[in-house]
């Protein structure tokens, strides 16, 4: 053969290994799928979407039929949402709790990778905080007589959960929030689950721009910006899931590992604060982080998962901010480059 065909041959094959390997790589990555708009696609081409994209998991807030219906064999993992209204009911029997199993998982579990469903969605503590672990504790158990192994319980929580979080290690739990957690973190523990954790250090750096630097915001800081004992942060979102472990050491438990639920940047809504570059940045390197497989200082050895907030710009949400925190504007076309 040869040798100019050779190399053409190795360069192909070179070519197609990294492709391969950042597709499969890109499957770690989950992204939040919003509807709080009515410009959006059908979930059937928002499925397709993820695929193109090679985006792994995805996030439902609520159980809604036409997306699970669309998640069908598509192979993306799913995390599910329980609406917080619909707490009450499920916390209050086992039997209610399998009347909502029935109708919003058990009709998909044989086309669809459920990998966690989430009690609630950033539930406020003192106001259907109360009704969580009850519904953890019932779904659980339809779960375990259903004897779906894969499946586990969650919920998700804000970082205002937190009473104290700087530096990492003085991290304690709102008094408000305090009992409900420590029932909740007891739980996953004894069920082996994680987590749910919404992290932005963009709000923390948006409130206080002269003690929040951008470069740690942003994962671009050149070297430790905070030692705490003897970890160092290069990067603020460590910073605030460590400060979640140290809580959960203070209440005596060691065993529960974190997942990103939510964390990102808007493009727009805040001046300065929100541009497109600086949305790029933050989200790029999220998934950097993320495919790297990096945890944080004080868990180096316990694997992170992380979910992009959101799939989409949507236009029903209160305007600033929070219509702008979208990978893709509604015709599908990327709002700014991140799984190019």
């Amino acid at each position: 053969m040869a040798p100019a065909l050779m190399i053409l041959i190795l360069s192909i094959v070179a070519s197609l290994h990294y492709h391969i390997r950042i597709a499969i790589a890109l499957s770690d990555i989950g992204v939040n799928y919003g509807m709080v708009g009515d410009n959006l696609p059908s979930p059937a081409t928002v499925v397709q979407l993820y695929k193109k994209y090679s985006i792994g998991k995805i996030r439902l807030f609520d159980p809604n039929p036409d997306a699970l219906n669309a998640l069908r064999g598509s192979g993306i993992d799913v995390t599910l949402g329980i609406k917080n209204q619909d707490l009450p009911s499920i916390a209050s029997s086992v039997d209610t709790a399998k009347t909502w199993f029935d109708a919003n998982v058990q009709p998909y579990i044989s086309d669809i990778n459920f990998q966690y469903i989430t009690a609630g969605n950033e539930v406020v503590p003192g106001d259907l905080a109360q009704y969580v672990l009850p519904a953890m504790h019932n779904l659980h158990t339809i779960i375990s007589n259903y004897k779906y192994t894969g499946l586990r319980v969650s919920t998700a929580v804000a970082s205002s959960t937190l009473g104290t979080s700087y530096p990492p290690s003085s991290g304690v739990f709102a008094e408000a929030a305090r009992a409900d957690m420590v029932g909740i973190i007891n739980f996953l523990s004894s069920t082996s689950s994680p987590l749910l954790v919404n992290a932005y250090p963009y709000f923390a750096y948006a409130s206080d721009p002269i003690n929040v630097r951008l470069d740690y915001a942003q994962f671009t800081a050149p070297g430790p910006v905070v030692r705490d004992g003897n970890l160092s942060y290069s990067n603020l979102l460590d910073a605030m899931l460590d400060a979640f472990y140290w809580a959960m050491e203070k209440e005596g438990v060691s065993s529960v590992d974190l997942v990103v639920a939510e964390s990102g940047w808007p493009s727009a809504g805040n001046g300065n604060f929100t541009t497109p570059q600086l949305a790029q940045t933050y989200n790029q390197n999220f998934v950097k982080k993320f495919l790297a497989k990096q945890a944080t200082p004080k868990r180096p050895d316990h694997y992170l998962e992380g979910f992009i907030f959101a799939m989409f710009n949507e236009n029903k949400k209160p305007p600033g901010v929070e219509q702008n925190f979208g990978l893709f504007n509604p015709d599908g076309t990327p709002v700014y480059p991140v799984f190019s």
